[in-house]
C-alpha cells in the first residue's frame, strides 16, 4: 500500500511542460482541494522535466519545479505523466517509471502505436497502470468506453474523424471554397497545423489513432504499419463541388472494422479522405472537431463528439486518468491490461472492403458508358448509380472542359480494393477516356 494510504501526498511527475503539459501542470497547481477530493489523498506536483531551462513559460509553472534531469524526477514519483511527444526519450522514461512501479499517464499516440505491445507487457508485469485516454481524439472520452463499457459487447466496426486539424482544413473548403493551400494556412494561422503539417495532412497523426482504436476495439495488437494510410493532400476544391453536388461532404476518416464473423474475421484498419452522406452523423462535424461513430453488436451504434485538439481539452482527458490512476493506486488496485485475445489477422490494404466514386473525363459520343459497365463487370464490379454531365452542362455548373468531353460520375457498390484499383486502372486504358479526374471512397452508407 503506498504511503499516501497514510494521508502523504501522492508524487506526480511531469514529462513535457508544452501546451498540453502547461495545462496539466495548472489542473494541478490551480485546484488541490477538488482533485484531492476526488481520488482521496492530496496530489504533488513533484516536478516538471523540460529540455531547456532558459526557454520562457506560463508563470503558473514555478521554476524551481523545473529539471533536465527527468530520470531521476521519474525515479522519486508515485504517478508519471507523459506528455512530451515523440518516441525517444519518452519510451525510455516510460518503461523506466514502469518498471520502477509508477503508474503512468501518457497522451503519446505515436509512441503507443509504434511500442504500445512493449509499454503494456512492462505495465503488466510491474503490476501498476498505463492509461492513454488523451492520445485519442483529444478530450473525447472514447477509450474508456471501448475498453470497458463495451468490453463484453462485439465492436463490428470503428469510423471516425480523429484529426481536428484535417477537419478544419477539408470544412474550410466546403464552406468557404478555398483550395487545399489556403485552407492549410488558414489553420496555421489559427494554431491548428504545425508549421510542417505532413503529420495531419498525409494521415500520420489519425493512422497512429486508428492503429490504438482498432487495437482496442477487437481485442488485437495493431501497429500503425498495418493501416493502411492516404491523406488529404490530392483534394481539389473541385472534388468538394462535386461532394456537394452528389449530396456528401468529404472527411478525413479512420476505419477499423472486423471482416467476417464477430469471433473469428478478420480486421481491416486505414486511413483515407471519404465521401459522407449528409445525413450521416459524422458529415456535421464542423471546424477542428472529431468525431467516433462505433457500431457495436449488442449496443448497435453510438457516437462520441467534442473537441479534439488543443491544450486544454487535452489536458482534460490526461487528468482524468490521473485521478483515475491516482485512486487505483491508492487503493491497491490496478486498471484493465491490455486485452489481445482475439487476435485477429489484420488485413492487407488491398484486401479492404469498400465503395468507391470515380470521376471521368470521356469523349462525349454514344456507347462510351457502355464500354465503362463493361470493364467493371469484368472485373466484378457492380455500379451503384451513374450520372452523366455534357460538355455544355458542366460550363453551367462551372467545370467547363474541352469541347467534345463529357463527364461520367461512376459509384460502385461495395467491393476488395484491390478489384476496385484494378478496374479504375482498365478503365483509364479504355480509347474514349480522355482521364480519370477523381477517386474516392465512399464510407457511412
Amino acid at each position: 500500500m503506498p504511503d499516501s494510504a497514510n494521508g502523504s501526498p501522492l508524487r506526480v511527475a511531469l514529462l513535457g511542460c508544452g501546451v498540453v503539459g502547461t495545462e496539466v501542470a495548472r489542473g494541478i497547481l490551480t485546484n488541490p482541494i477538488d482533485l484531492e477530493a476526488r481520488v482521496g489523498a492530496p496530489l504533488e506536483l513533484v516536478g516538471v522535466a523540460v529540455r531547456d531551462l532558459a526557454t520562457e513559460r506560463d508563470p503558473v509553472v514555478p521554476r524551481d519545479l523545473l529539471t533536465t534531469d527527468a530520470e531521476a524526477l521519474v525515479d522519486r514519483a508515485d504517478l508519471v505523466v507523459e506528455v512530451m511527444g515523440g518516441i525517444e526519450p519518452a519510451r525510455s522514461l516510460i518503461l523506466r517509471a514502469l518498471r520502477g512501479g509508477a503508474a503512468v499517464v501518457t497522451a503519446n499516440k505515436a509512441l503507443l502505436a509504434e511500442r504500445g505491445p512493449e509499454l503494456f507487457e512492462a505495465a503488466d508485469a510491474a503490476g501498476v497502470d498505463l492509461s492513454f485516454e488523451a492520445a485519442v481524439a483529444g478530450a473525447i472520452p472514447i477509450v474508456r468506453p471501448i475498453r470497458e463499457s463495451l468490453a463484453g459487447d462485439h465492436v463490428r466496426r470503428v469510423l471516425g474523424i480523429v484529426n481536428g486539424t484535417t477537419n478544419y482544413v477539408l470544412d474550410r473548403m466546403t464552406t468557404e471554397g478555398l483550395d487545399l493551400d489556403e485552407a492549410v494556412a488558414q489553420a496555421q494561422a489559427l494554431g491548428y497545423a504545425e508549421a510542417d503539417p505532413t503529420a495531419d495532412v498525409d494521415g500520420f497523426d489519425a493512422a497512429a489513432k486508428a492503429a490504438i482504436l482498432a487495437s482496442l476495439a477487437f481485442h488485437t495488437r495493431v501497429s500503425i504499419d498495418q493501416v493502411a494510410r492516404e491523406g488529404i493532400r490530392g483534394i481539389t476544391a473541385d472534388d468538394v463541388a462535386w461532394a456537394a453536388r452528389t449530396g456528401h461532404v468529404i472527411k478525413l476518416l479512420a476505419v477499423a472494422e472486423v471482416i467476417g464473423p464477430v469471433d473469428d474475421g478478420e480486421v481491416s484498419v486505414r486511413v483515407h479522405p471519404a465521401l459522407v452522406p449528409v445525413s450521416h452523423p459524422l458529415a456535421t462535424v464542423r471546424d477542428a472537431f472529431n468525431a467516433v461513430f462505433v457500431e457495436a453488436q449488442g449496443a448497435g451504434p453510438l457516437m462520441f463528439y467534442g473537441q479534439g485538439a488543443g491544450g486544454r481539452p487535452t489536458a482534460s482527458a490526461v487528468l482524468g486518468d490521473v485521478v483515475s490512476a491516482a485512486r487505483r493506486r491508492l487503493t491497491g488496485g490496478q486498471g484493465l491490461r491490455e486485452s489481445k485475445d482475439q487476435d485477429f489477422p489484420v488485413l492487407p490494404a488491398e484486401a479492404a472492403i469498400t465503395r468507391y466514386q470515380v470521376r471521368i473525363d470521356v469523349e462525349d459520343r454514344p456507347g462510351v458508358l457502355a464500354q465503362v459497365a463493361g470493364v467493371l463487370a469484368e472485373h466484378g464490379v457492380s455500379i451503384d448509380t451513374v450520372r452523366q454531365v455534357s460538355a455544355s452542362a458542366a460550363v453551367h455548373e462551372d467545370l467547363a472542359q474541352e469541347h467534345g468531353t463529357a463527364h461520367l460520375l461512376v459509384t460502385t457498390h461495395a467491393a476488395r480494393e484491390a478489384s476496385l484499383a484494378a478496374t479504375v486502372a482498365a478503365v483509364s486504358a479504355l480509347e474514349p477516356v480522355r482521364e480519370i479526374t477523381s477517386v474516392l471512397r465512399v464510407e457511412g452508407s
